[in-house]
C-alpha cells in the first residue's frame, strides 16, 4: 500500500513540474493527487474507515490554519493594493538600477519576514516589485530571489518560519539562543545567490518612476483624503500584521485567528471610510471586491499538495524515510543536511514534526546543536525547489512562475546558498562550542 501511494505522490508530483510541457493545471493535478493518495489509503485496508476519517480530520485542522492565514494575509495585501498604499513603500525604495533594486527588496524581505512570516512577507513584497518593476523577467528574477530571501530571514526567528515556531513552542530553541547562532548562517544562505546573480545580470536602468504623493500633479485623484486613505489601510494592514505574533503569544491561539482579527479590522476601517461614496466609486476598495481577485488557484494548489503529504505522513511514510535516514547515514548532521534537502520536495512541517518525535529532549535537550541546524535546515532548504515552501508556493500563484523555470535560474543558486549557509552554521559551531 505504501509503495503505490508514494507512486501516486511521484506521480502527481511529476505531471506538477511539468505543466508547461503538458499544459495541465497544476491546481487540478494538486487536488486529484490529494484526493487520490487518501483514496488508496482508505480502500487498502490497512486501517478502518473511522480511523482513516480521523486522520483525514486532524491533518485538514492543520491544513485549514494554513488556507485560512493564506486566504486573510491575501485579502489584506490586496486590499492595501487597492488603495495604493504600497506606494507609501515603493516611492522610497525605488531605484532604476536594477541591482540596487535586487538588493534593497531582498534585504526588505529578509528582515521583514523575521517579524512578520516567510509566507506573508512573500505576498507582500510579490505586490511591492509589482510597483516597482514593470519588466516581467525581471521581476521572475526577483520574486525568485524574495522566495530565498524570506525562507532565509524567516528561520532565525522564533515567529517567521512554522518549523522555527514549531520547535520553538515544543521547548527545543529558545527565542534569543536561535536569534543569535542562525543569523548568520541565514543571512550566507541569501547573501551567496544574491552575489552570484548581482555579477549575472547587468546593472540595467529600469521605467519604473515613482508613483507617490509628488506625481499628485498627473495623478488627480491622489487627493489628500486619498493620501490618508492609502496611509490608514497600510498601518492597519502591516501593523496588523506585526500583530499576529504577538497575538498568538498572547492568547496561545493559532496564527490564523490573529490573521482573521486583523481582516476584520481592516475590513471595518474601509467601510468607515468610503461610507459616503457612491456605489460605483465604493465598490473596487471594499473587502468583498478584494477576495474576487485574489489567486484562489494557488490556495486549492496547495490544499491539494497539504493533502497528499498529510496521507503520507498517516501512513507513516515520513518516519520510514527518518528511520532510514539514521540507519543509512549515522552522522546526525549529515542527515539534517538531507532532511533539509528533502524539505524541498515535501513540505517541511511533517518532516521537522517527524524529527521531533525521533529524537527527544531528554537526550538533546533545549538550545542543542540538532534542533538549531534542523531549524536552518527545515527553512532554507525549502528554497530548493519551488513547492519547497509556502513563501514559494504563494509566489508562484502570484507570478505564475513555472516550476521549470525555477529550476533552471534559482534553484542551484539556494542551493549553494543552502550549503554555505550550513558550512558557516557547523563552522561557527566548531570555533565557539
Amino acid at each position: 500500500m505504501l509503495l503505490t501511494l508514494l507512486i501516486a505522490f511521484l506521480l502527481g508530483y511529476l505531471l506538477i513540474t511539468l505543466e508547461d510541457v503538458i499544459h495541465l493545471n497544476k491546481t487540478a493535478t494538486a487536488l486529484i493527487t490529494g484526493v487520490l493518495c487518501w483514496t488508496i489509503y482508505a480502500l487498502s485496508g490497512v486501517a478502518d474507515a473511522h480511523l482513516v476519517g480521523d486522520q483525514l480530520g486532524h491533518h485538514l485542522i492543520d491544513i485549514a490554519e494554513i488556507l485560512f492565514f493564506l486566504l486573510g494575509a491575501m485579502t489584506i495585501v490586496e486590499l492595501i493594493d487597492a488603495h495604493d498604499g504600497f506606494t507609501l513603500i515603493t516611492d522610497r525604495i525605488a531605484s532604476r538600477n536594477t541591482r540596487t533594486l535586487l538588493w534593497i527588496s531582498s534585504f526588505l524581505a529578509f528582515f521583514l519576514s523575521a517579524l512578520l512570516d516567510n509566507l506573508t512577507t512573500a505576498i507582500v513584497m510579490v505586490s511591492v516589485l509589482r510597483k516597482l518593476v514593470h519588466d516581467p523577467q525581471q521581476r521572475r528574477i526577483m520574486a525568485g530571489m524574495t522566495i530565498v530571501a524570506c525562507n532565509a530571514g524567516g528561520v532565525w526567528s522564533p515567529i517567521g518560519d512554522v518549523t522555527t515556531t514549531m520547535l520553538w513552542i515544543g521547548g527545543q530553541v529558545t527565542t534569543l539562543n536561535i536569534i543569535k547562532t542562525l543569523l548568520l548562517p541565514s543571512l550566507v544562505a541569501m547573501l551567496v545567490p544574491l552575489g552570484i546573480l548581482t555579477m549575472r545580470y547587468p546593472a540595467k536602468t529600469t521605467a519604473f518612476v515613482p508613483s507617490g504623493e509628488e506625481e499628485g500633479a498627473s495623478r488627480p485623484y491622489v487627493t489628500r483624503v486619498r493620501r490618508r486613505d492609502r496611509r490608514l489601510m497600510l498601518a492597519i494592514g502591516l501593523g496588523g500584521m506585526l500583530f499576529v505574533p504577538i497575538f498568538k503569544t498572547l492568547t496561545g491561539l493559532p496564527p490564523y485567528m490573529g490573521m482573521m482579527l486583523v481582516l476584520g479590522t481592516i475590513w471595518v476601517a474601509s467601510e468607515v471610510i468610503h461610507k459616503d461614496k457612491d456605489e460605483a466609486a465604493r465598490e473596487p476598495l471594499t473587502p468583498a471586491y478584494a477576495l474576487q481577485n485574489i489567486d484562489s488557484p494557488s490556495i486549492l494548489f496547495f490544499l491539494g499538495i497539504l493533502l497528499a503529504v498529510g496521507a503520507l505522513e498517516a501512513v507513516g511514510g515520513l518516519r520510514l524515510l527518518a528511520d532510514s535516514l539514521s540507519q543509512a547515514v549515522g552522522n546526525l548532521d549529515v542527515i539534517v543536511l538531507l532532511i533539509g534537502m528533502v524539505s524541498a520536495v515535501v513540505d517541511n512541517v511533517p518532516i521537522v514534526a517527524a524529527a521531533m518525535g525521533m529524537y527527544d529532549l531528554h537526550t538533546y535537550p533545549t538550545d542543542n546543536q540538532l534542533w538549531e541546524f534542523l531549524a536552518y535546515c527545515a527553512g532554507t532548504g525549502g528554497s530548493i525547489l519551488l513547492i519547497g515552501s509556502a513563501a514559494g508556493v504563494a509566489v508562484m500563484g502570484m507570478e505564475k512562475l513555472e516550476f521549470g523555470w525555477y529550476l533552471r535560474k534559482i534553484s542551484w543558486l539556494a542551493l549553494l546558498g543552502y550549503l554555505a549557509g550550513a558550512g558557516v552554521y557547523l563552522g561557527l559551531v566548531a570555533l565557539l562550542r
